[in-house]
């Protein structure tokens, strides 16, 4: 070997050494740059799935907003509605003539204007199973007879609901 050959090769090795460092590091860059892409995708996908989430919710919420907007209004007609109910029941002990019908057809349309707006009664009956969860015990009566033991004795006053939501608890007398 001449000395003008071994100065080539070292200058050959030297820059093919340089290449293959420079191809490793591209190639880390490279690698770097597609994991980053990869956490940055990773985030994207969570954010989206997570506002997907939240327009469902809110969807949600806002139907339910509408279905119980007019609760406050109906529970406070509500007290006018437990007087028509007395005010029936009164007339119809005492028979009486005209001012019957009228006052009993003011009720009806009341009470329909009421139903239209998701109102109803809650269904309970004397000898149903007290709940605590669905009705209010106002007070504990000794049982008549041994089967009504934890059962509604009495219904004092009638409970409503608004769509599935129970806005007054019907207020019972409880066997003991």
């Amino acid at each position: 070997m001449t000395k003008k050959e071994a100065p080539q090769k070292d200058s050959k090795s030297k820059k093919e050494t340089k290449k293959k460092d420079i191809k490793s590091k591209v190639t880390d860059q490279i690698d770097a740059l597609k994991k980053e892409i990869e956490q940055e995708k990773d985030k994207y996908l969570r954010l989206f799935a997570e506002f997907e989430n939240f327009k469902k919710r809110t969807a949600k919420e806002r139907i339910e907003l509408f279905k119980t907007a007019n609760q406050e209004v109906i529970s406070a007609l509500i007290p006018v509605l437990d007087d028509f109910n007395r005010a029936n029941q009164q007339m119809e002990k005492a028979k009486g003539g005209i001012d019957q019908e009228g006052i009993q057809l003011i009720y009806n349309k009341f009470s329909e204007v009421l139903k239209t707006n998701g109102l109803k009664q809650t269904e309970e009956k004397i000898g149903d199973s007290f709940d605590a969860e669905l009705h209010e015990a106002i007070t504990q009566i000794p049982a008549p007879k041994k089967e009504d033991k934890g059962k509604i004795i009495d219904i004092v006053e009638v409970g409503y609901q608004l769509g599935d939501r129970i806005i007054r608890y019907p207020k019972v007398v409880v066997g003991q």
